[in-house]
């Protein structure tokens, strides 16, 4: 199983470049696979609704730094070799999937096929509201958005007629190195999971507790073989520790790739977390050849 590695940027990650690109040979050369990067484009000051991540002991966004995911992942391309660039979890609902289409395929060529793009539906409708986007019906949006991010990477000639978005036949380009980006649904409802198994290339269910992400993942399975999909064929990245129980319980599973917050903001951060994956029985190697 393989490890993905989220940064804290409220340690200053993104203070400079200088910085970051240190940050990110560390990463590399301690041998993990990936790295990944969430988004908000916005939080309200005055919130309305408690942060749901706090069950699964995730701190709250405040104002701490954010950068946008694809242009911090853009640097990361440039200052690593082998490094997987993942968007954990990117509000694909809060883009327009022309602009999205567009920028996530630029990364990909530049990376030379090394994005990974995990999406979700969020959970702030204050930010929603921001942005001018309907907070109803986001499940229905997400589906039909990324339906046409499908056809923008894969036609020539590219058109769309849906509920959320249509276009007439436009040229969209640069095209995704392999032809299209992998996408993984993030989310830890059961309307996920279900949304994972019949249109995910992979699942990121966001959650902790073994017997809940066992029941979710049984839930994406059960609705891959339905829509005639073999669910073996469905990527399962997992929120995972350094504990060895875990790593053995998450290889059981079928997770294929486990992904750490990093305490820290520093190449001594790091290192640590490098070690302790390494002793915990996780595959440290990079990327698969």
């Amino acid at each position: 199983m393989k490890v993905g590695l989220v940064p804290a940027f409220a340690g200053g990650v993104v203070a400079s470049g200088t910085d970051a690109g240190a940050f990110v040979r560390a990463v590399e050369t301690n041998g993990f696979e990936s790295l990944w990067v969430g988004e908000h484009i916005v939080l309200p000051v005055h919130q309305r609704v408690a942060y749901p991540g706090a069950r699964e002991g995730l701190s709250a966004p405040s104002d701490a730094p954010l950068p946008d995911p694809l242009e911090w992942l853009a640097f990361v391309a440039g200052r690593s070799d082998t490094l997987l660039l993942g968007t954990a979890i990117l509000l694909a609902t809060l883009h327009h999937p022309l602009t999205l289409a567009k920028r996530v395929a630029t990364l990909d060529q530049l990376s030379g096929g090394r994005v990974r793009l995990g999406v979700g539906i969020g959970w702030n409708e204050q930010e929603y509201e921001a942005v001018s986007v309907p907070f109803a019906h986001r499940g229905a949006r997400l589906e039909e958005y990324l339906a046409a991010l499908r056809v923008l990477w894969r036609e020539d000639q590219a058109e769309f007629a849906g509920t959320f978005v249509r276009f007439e036949p436009v040229y969209s380009s640069p095209k995704p190195v392999g032809g299209s980006v992998p996408i993984l649904i993030g989310g830890n409802s059961e309307a996920a999971a279900r949304r994972a198994g019949r249109i995910g290339d992979g699942y990121f269910p966001f959650e902790r507790d073994q017997d809940r992400l066992t029941s979710l993942v049984t839930v994406m399975r059960r609705a891959a073989t339905d829509a005639g999909r073999d669910p073996d064929t469905i990527e399962i990245t997992s929120l995972g520790s350094t504990r060895p129980d875990s790593v053995t319980r998450l290889v059981q599973l079928g997770v294929q790739r486990m992904i750490v917050f990093l305490p820290g903001s520093d190449v001594a951060a790091v290192d640590a977390i490098g070690d302790r994956c390494r002793s915990a029985g996780a595959d440290m190697t990079g990327p698969a050849s």
